[in-house]
């Protein structure tokens, strides 16, 4: 079978195959610790689910609109204006199948050979792949723990070119934790406005902040702002929603939304009508369940954080948003396995954790830093201690 050469120009998402590489050895009864799922471990909160049940009860189980119904629509509205201030219509908002499907949605609307869009690195692994999809050139800028991995204006500013259409701001970040304050923020949107670029802001991890931190939509520095800025989130991070596959996309120029809907209508179609219902729900209820959740996450930062810094030839900052740590595992490179295998990189790193102490991490090349690993920490406070321990006993056993 010939394949189009599109799909051959992109990887498989290293993330995901990581996941199902382990739940795979747990089926067969391997005692697995699984550091690489992208979702919270608690449960979708009971008032949401109850509101999916209603909806299947009151038969709302056919098609809607492509964009979503106007009460989910609306639901979104009221949310973005609740927590960043911003101010929709309608016909700015769109409802699609998660936050990667707005992403996707949008690269296939305004990109196409030629175009650059600006991803700085450390960044999601679906992000180039979706660029590059489109046929555009995913223009990559490396950041570092030093500059605690998020872009400057002046890199911006070193990059553009003249076919620079676009940059990608992740924050918080997957897979990095860290998230822009308002006077970064305000300095990037100068960058881009005085650019011309059009802004893709991914807020999906927003309210997975610590220490006090106020996230900040870069949509709401300015109106100016706003009109050149596409926000996109979700509810599958923040409400433990991931199955159920609801993104949306608010953009400050309506036309963009038009185009998208005319894609998605050629596509899926209109999000699941059961999920969407229940988004309503998870959007406009009260905050309890998730400021509960955040608290826990914020235990299991400090206790992965901790316990990786104790690790000979590996730090760690803590992140400041997300539910994931990114070590520097590269103090470790250059050394041997018990088989005399040097270990090169994070693949090498990440294939000896898991054959060694069958522990699974995300290697950082996935993301572009290949110094790192990603490490999820969605999962118990006794796993998180006993995969720790796991990792410190399979470098002890490195040698030169």
């Amino acid at each position: 079978m010939k394949f189009s050469e599109r799909i051959s120009n992109i990887s498989p998402s290293m993330t995901l195959a990581i996941d199902a590489k382990a739940r795979e050895m747990k089926t067969r009864g391997e005692d697995v610790i699984g550091f690489g799922a992208g979702e919270p471990d608690f449960n979708t909160p009971e008032r949401i689910k109850q509101a999916g049940i209603s909806a299947i009860e009151n038969n709302e189980t056919r098609y809607t609109p492509v964009g979503g119904t106007d009460l989910l629509r609306e639901a979104i509205i009221t949310k973005l204006e609740r927590d960043s201030g911003l101010v929709y219509e309608k016909n700015q908002i769109l409802a699609s199948c998660g936050a990667k499907h707005s992403f996707y949605n949008l690269a296939q609307v305004l990109w196409q050979a030629g175009d650059e869009v600006i991803i700085p690195a450390p960044y999601w692994v679906s992000f180039p792949e979706i660029v590059t999809l489109s046929g555009a050139r995913p223009l990559i800028i490396h950041t570092g723990a030093e500059q605690d991995f998020k872009i400057t204006a002046e890199q911006i500013e070193n990059a553009v070119t003249p076919n620079t259409r676009a940059i990608v701001i992740n924050s918080p970040s997957n897979p990095t934790g860290s998230a822009y304050n308002n006077d970064e923020l305000e300095k990037l949107a100068e960058c881009a406005l005085r650019q011309g670029l059009l802004i893709i802001s991914d807020e999906i991890y927003e309210q997975i902040v610590f220490d006090g931190f106020h996230h900040t939509s870069i949509a709401s520095i300015s109106k100016e702002v706003q009109k050149q800025c596409v926000v996109i989130n979700g509810v599958s991070k923040s409400y433990a929603m991931t199955g159920w596959r609801i993104g949306y996309m608010a953009s400050g120029d309506p036309e963009i939304v038009k185009q998208v809907s005319k894609l998605q209508g050629q596509s899926t179609s209109n999000p699941c009508a059961i999920s969407q219902a229940a988004s309503i729900e998870a959007l406009t209820g009260p905050l309890d369940e998730i400021h509960a959740m955040v608290r826990e996450f914020e235990k299991r930062r400090d206790i992965i954080v901790e316990r990786l810094t104790q690790i000979p030839g590996v730090s760690c900052r803590k992140p400041t948003g997300s539910f994931y740590s990114f070590p520097d595992f590269s103090g470790v490179y250059g050394k041997k396995d018990m088989n005399g295998k040097v270990l090169k990189g994070s693949l090498d790193f990440s294939d000896y954790l898991l054959s060694a102490e069958k522990v699974a991490i995300v290697p950082g090349i996935a993301f572009g830093a290949d110094a790192h690993a990603r490490l999820a920490f969605a999962m118990s406070l006794e796993k998180i201690e006993e995969g720790t321990h796991r990792i410190k006993e399979a470098v002890s056993k490195l040698h030169h």
